[in-house]
Formats: structure tokens, C-alpha cells, sequence
């Protein structure tokens, strides 16, 4: 028999986003790792007050994050892995951006979106020239990204290609060119993003070891002059906020800045021709249609037809370890002697 157990939890999900954004604010999942494990050595710890720790930790306990025994907490083993500062997969930073007020103003907005098919640009518009929503992306979601950057660049050694020149289009936080540059030695990488977002991939960059190899390309992706002869461009998670008219022109503007054995990889959420799975990747449309005017999910066969419009061939969608996302490389131009898988 039916029951409202879902619909009521639903409901309330923004609940315990704001409790687990309060225990990484006051962190709590790192004191608890460090040995504050009963309730007034952690209270101590993150100077807070019992009464409120008490509520905090025992409902993280009901959402499966901690554990409590003989009145001694311990953290649950994706909490030790993502959620303890001190240790390399931290992820606690993703807090930032995920519940960003640009994006929860957004998800406030839904049934207006729907009404209009998008966001209304002048009250939520997350790709509005130099918004600050990207700063916390590329401060925050690194690590997270880190794996199928790595992943990428596997996959274009696996498909035999080592690029000298690479541009990381819209990078971001600039794993996916850095890791192109960590995997292959002789690739020089540029990045091209706004000037606030690139201080920060500079930094990993330095971080990466390979900052005596990497290059800014500060401005507008869509106006600023990016240059010719690339091995490889990469895209990763800039194609979806737009429309497809706008992604075919920025399209013809990559491979015109491509050498002629070139390649382009996108990195997408592409669902299935369903739409609906995987599901991760289907419920990331409604976040683009709540935050951009035009943002969408586009399948293989959208992408590929979008690619063939703009001049490119031999599309191919590969899975990226680690991640929801899958790459498509495509070629500049046709090899001598194949039909384009177009």
C-alpha cells in the first residue's frame, strides 16, 4: 500500500543538505576522525555548545554519516574517506557549489522555469559573464574531478594520441588539461577561462608539477582569440548550459583552432535515448533548466550531429571511470580512406 514516506521526505531533503553543510562548516567529521569521539570532548573541539552538537551528530547518525556506540562516535567509511579534512580525497569542499545561492535560488524557481523553459536570466542565470557561482566550482569541486581527469587522459593514450599543444576550453579548476599534462610530458596546456577562475587552476597547476608547462588565456571563450594548431582541445562541462545554435558556433570556432590531425574530447553528462537514465544524468537537466535560460542534456546523437554540422568526424562516446560523465573524442577531419561515423 502506498504511503507518504517518500513525499514527506522529499519534502524535507533541503534538511539534511543544511545539516551536513553545518558539520563540515563546524568540522565535526574531522574532529571526530582526530579522537573527539564522546559529546563534550567535540563539542570542545569545534566550540560549540552539547546541547546543539547533540541534535547535530545524532541526526547525521540517522542519515548514516556517523555512528554511535557505547556513546562514542565514529565515522561511517564514506564519511572517513570524503569528509575528514586531513586526508587527500576531502571532499567537503563541494559544499560550496552544490549549495551555492545561485543554484538553490534556482531550485527555488523551479515551476517558473518550467513555465518558461529555463531560468529568467535576470534573476538566475549561472553563466552571466564572470559569475562568482564559478570561483567556488573550480575552488571547491577539484578533487572530485581529479579521477576522471585522469581517466580522460588514459583514454587518449589508449587511442594512441600524445598532444604537444592542448586547450583546456572553459577549464575551471584545470584537472582535465593538467592531467593530459602529468600523463604525457611533452604537452604544453593552455587554459582559457576568466581571469579569477584561472588563478585558481594555476594553483593546481603548481600543485600538478607542471606549471612551467601551463598557460592562461584570459577572457570570453566565445570571443577571445584562442589560437591555432592544438593537438587536442578538451571541453568539460560547458556545453550543456547552452543551446544548441550557440554550441555549434563555438563548435566551428574549436576546430578552426585545431591542427589538422586534431582532436576533440567533450566531457558531458550524456543520458541514455531515454532521458531518463542514468538517473544521475537525467536529474542533472532539471538543474540546468533552474539555473540557465537555455541549458539542456543532450544524447550521443545530439552531440553527434552537432559535431557533423560544425565540421567534425568520427565521433565516438567512450564511459569515464569514476564518474557519471562520458567523454566523445572526434576528429577534425576524416582519415584518408574512412567514412566518418556520422
Amino acid at each position: 500500500m502506498a504511503t507518504p514516506e517518500r513525499l514527506i521526505a522529499t519534502l524535507q531533503a533541503y534538511q539534511q543538505t543544511e545539516a551536513l553543510r553545518a558539520a563540515i562548516d563546524l568540522d565535526v567529521f574531522t574532529a571526530i576522525a582526530a579522537g573527539a569521539t564522546d559529546l563534550r570532548a567535540l563539542a570542545k573541539r569545534c566550540s560549540v555548545s552539547v546541547r546543539g552538537l547533540r541534535a547535530l551528530t545524532n541526526y547525521l547518525v540517522t542519515l548514516g554519516y556517523l555512528e554511535l556506540e557505547g556513546g562514542a562516535y565514529r565515522l561511517a567509511p564514506d564519511a572517513a574517506r570524503f569528509l575528514d579534512r586531513r586526508v587527500a580525497t576531502y571532499l567537503g569542499g563541494t559544499a560550496d557549489f552544490y549549495a551555492a545561492p545561485l543554484l538553490r535560488a534556482g531550485f527555488r524557481s523551479v515551476a517558473d522555469a518550467v513555465r518558461r523553459g529555463g531560468s529568467d536570466p535576470q534573476k538566475v542565470d549561472s553563466m552571466a559573464p564572470r559569475n562568482p557561482v564559478w570561483l567556488e566550482y573550480a575552488r571547491g569541486m577539484a578533487p572530485l574531478f581529479v579521477p576522471p581527469a585522469a581517466a580522460v587522459a588514459s583514454l587518449l593514450e589508449e587511442q594512441g594520441i600524445a598532444p604537444r599543444r592542448v586547450l583546456d576550453l572553459a577549464a575551471g579548476h584545470g584537472w582535465f588539461g593538467l592531467e593530459i599534462a602529468r600523463r604525457f610530458p611533452d604537452a604544453e596546456v593552455t587554459a582559457a577561462d576568466w581571469p579569477a577562475v584561472l588563478a585558481v587552476a594555476r594553483d593546481h597547476a603548481r600543485t600538478a608539477g607542471v606549471a612551467a608547462r601551463f598557460r592562461t588565456l584570459p577572457g570570453d571563450v566565445f570571443s577571445v582569440p584562442l589560437g591555432r594548431g592544438y593537438d587536442v582541445i578538451v571541453v568539460a562541462n560547458f556545453l550543456h548550459h547552452f543551446a544548441p545554435a550557440r554550441i555549434r558556433r563555438l563548435l566551428r570556432r574549436l576546430r578552426a583552432s585545431l591542427a589538422e590531425s586534431g582532436r576533440l574530447v567533450l566531457v558531458e553528462f550524456v543520458p541514455n535515448d531515454d532521458r531518463v537514465t542514468p538517473p544521475s544524468v537525467a536529474q542533472f537537466g532539471l538543474r540546468l533548466l533552474a539555473t540557465t535560460p537555455h541549458g539542456d542534456i543532450y544524447t550521443f546523437a545530439e552531440f553527434a550531429e552537432l559535431l557533423k554540422a560544425a565540421g567534425f568526424a568520427g565521433a565516438r562516446l567512450y564511459p569515464v571511470a569514476g564518474s557519471p560523465e562520458r567523454a566523445i573524442l572526434a576528429e577534425r577531419a576524416a582519415p584518408a580512406g574512412r567514412k566518418s561515423a556520422l
